[in-house]
């Protein structure tokens, strides 16, 4: 699976940067951080995890993650 990401040129240069300091690339750093996610899955209550489950659950799980330096704060439009 490939996942699209928009970001603000601010959230790109950060993110780059974090990547940098870590000595890995974006790619290796985001791994990580999903990494991280899906080992905290468990915290989730299961009928939150269903096939019917939101984009606001990932945006909950990716809040939880130990990788607190990224921000990760849902867009509201």
């Amino acid at each position: 699976m490939a996942i699209t990401l928009p970001l603000e040129p601010q959230e790109e240069a950060e993110l780059e940067a974090i990547a940098h300091a870590k000595g890995l690339s974006v790619e290796a750093l985001v791994r990580e951080a999903l990494e991280g996610v899906l080992a905290q899955a468990s915290e989730i209550p299961a009928d939150a995890r269903s096939g019917s489950a939101s984009g606001a659950l990932l945006v909950c799980a990716m809040q939880a993650s130990p990788f607190k330096e990224m921000d990760l704060e849902a867009a509201r439009y």
